[in-house]
């Protein structure tokens, strides 16, 4: 009985591994940090993780949603040490190169008085029920800034 009960166990782990192995691994980066040195290490680190194989996607509130302007503030679109990169440089660098997804949150451009048209190309509102869907999904590991 009691080689019958390991044996189950063994067979259950291994079933675990092969479901772990096929949840993709994603990444969802919440930005809302006003200082220019955050919003760079959270660029940094995002980009870190899609290099290391993560499916990601960026969700950019409050002050951060500037940087997703076309009109952006200096301190979105201004190079910082030690590199001399900047967060809206950075994003749209993902976005161009590894098809990051970048949404601004839902109440972001009512709160502007403004429509998408004042964002960057490939830019969008983000909807409340499918972000919530990306941030209990399994997989899914939600960076916040």
């Amino acid at each position: 009985m009691r080689k019958l009960a390991t044996a189950a166990a063994i067979a259950g782990l291994g079933l675990t591994g092969a479901v772990q192995a096929e949840t993709p691994n994603r990444l969802l980066t919440i930005l809302t940090a006003a200082e220019p040195q955050t919003q760079l290490m959270a660029m940094v680190l995002t980009m870190n993780a899609i290099a290391a194989g993560a499916e990601a996607q960026m969700l950019l509130c409050g002050p951060a949603g500037d940087i997703a302007l076309k009109d952006a503030p200096d301190t979105a679109a201004s190079g910082q040490p030690p590199r001399d990169a900047s967060p809206q440089g950075m994003m749209t660098s993902m976005m161009e190169a590894n098809g990051l997804k970048v949404q601004v949150c839902a109440i972001y451009l009512p709160g502007k008085g403004a429509d998408a048209s004042i964002l960057l190309d490939g830019v969008s509102a983000a909807a409340p029920d499918a972000i919530g869907a990306e941030i209990v999904a399994p997989g899914t590991t939600v960076l916040s800034f």
